[in-house]
């Protein structure tokens, strides 16, 4: 059992937001849904009937709890969610899931469209910028300074001096 579960706060769409993410990464599962009973007496949670009071979720093994709790709090870029990715193929396949802010876009990082900040990144980026070799290491981060979605082909090259 995981001993901390970051916990998300959505507005009223936990459930949407929990089918999103369960659709895009693999061994992923909802695995509770808790609902707000009906005619909730607390004048901030009016209209919550049936929403989600408490949600668990697995991500890749990962276990998350999410709650509608209206629109008091909204994510920001101070937290995000690092996805390692093997592939470029698989890097793309994500990516293209989860952005919806193209204007969000920066060295690998992205919004969707919970606004929920996420970093696609391939497992080969920091073997480059921490490479011992510091030109080589300087010339990758420059490359990946420069790029929205992280290009590991673009990369390599740039580390190479190519």
């Amino acid at each position: 059992m995981q001993k901390i579960t970051p916990c998300l706060w959505f507005d009223r769409n936990a459930e949407e937001a929990m089918n999103f993410y369960v659709s895009i990464f693999n061994n992923s599962r909802i695995v509770s849904i808790k609902r707000y009973p009906d005619n909730v007496p607390d004048e901030h949670m009016q209209g919550m009937d049936g929403k989600v009071l408490t949600g668990i979720f697995e991500l890749e093994g990962q276990r998350f709890m999410c709650l509608d709790g209206g629109p008091i709090f909204k994510f920001n870029e101070a937290i995000s969610l690092v996805v390692d990715c093997e592939t470029q193929a698989e890097l793309d396949e994500i990516w293209n899931k989860l952005s919806a802010v193209p204007e969000a876009e920066q060295c690998g990082w992205l919004k969707d469209k919970f606004g929920l900040s996420w970093q696609i990144v391939p497992r080969t980026l920091s073997e480059l910028i921490d490479d011992p070799d510091k030109e080589k290491a300087g010339r990758a981060l420059q490359a990946m300074l420069k790029m929205k979605k992280l290009d590991i082909d673009a990369l390599r090259r740039a580390a190479e001096g190519s």
